[in-house]
């Protein structure tokens, strides 16, 4: 059984699409949906898939003992779907080359803290960027840095706004995301 815990902050579209891509997959399970936000959509989600979801706060995140919640799991992979806080050096070293991000921009650029959702397509429309996509990575020290595993593009068109860009890129994060997960628990 490859067991895989999922963190997300927000609506959970990635959430959703990767729970869709493994439902007839037996051997992938997902037992747990952590989130720091009591409103966040994945919540929704869970409960839809009749999955557990433990709510965080940074006290707990930061503490090293929340890692003995995580290890009762024993995951084969954490993945964050949308999880906008930074993934304290205490799981990178518990979990290496175990911890997977996506990125809406083709890392190494308009990476780093603070550079998510819209801030990301503002940033690239503000470079002038002919390209944008998407970035999936292990997840390491450092804001973005990780190794990256893939990466998917796609035109900036002259018309294209934040909002516009955003839903070229969401649909090769749902298209790949799963795909890679799926690569890294042959």
């Amino acid at each position: 059984m490859k067991t895989i815990l999922l963190f997300a902050s927000g609506g959970g579209s990635n959430v959703k699409a990767i729970l869709d891509y493994f439902k007839d997959k037996p051997s992938f399970h997902f037992p747990l949906i952590i989130t720091n936000k009591k409103t966040a959509g994945v919540i929704d989600i869970a409960a839809e898939h009749g999955i557990d979801v433990l709510l965080i706060d940074k006290m707990v995140f930061e503490s090293p003992v929340f890692l003995d919640t995580l290890e009762l799991y024993k995951p084969s992979l954490i993945v964050l779907g949308g999880f906008l806080w930074k993934i304290p050096d205490y799981l990178i070293k518990a979990f290496p080359n175990r911890i997977v991000n996506i990125h809406p921009s083709l890392l190494p650029l308009h990476g780093g803290k603070g550079m998510y959702g819209h801030h990301v397509h503002e940033a690239v429309l503000a470079a002038g960027d002919a390209e944008s996509g998407i970035t999936i990575h292990f997840v390491n020290e450092q804001y973005d840095k990780g190794t990256i595993l893939l990466q998917k593009k796609v035109a900036v068109l002259p018309d294209d706004t934040a909002t516009s860009l955003a839903a070229k890129v969401l649909v090769l994060e749902h298209a790949w995301y799963s795909k890679v997960i799926e690569s890294l628990l042959p």
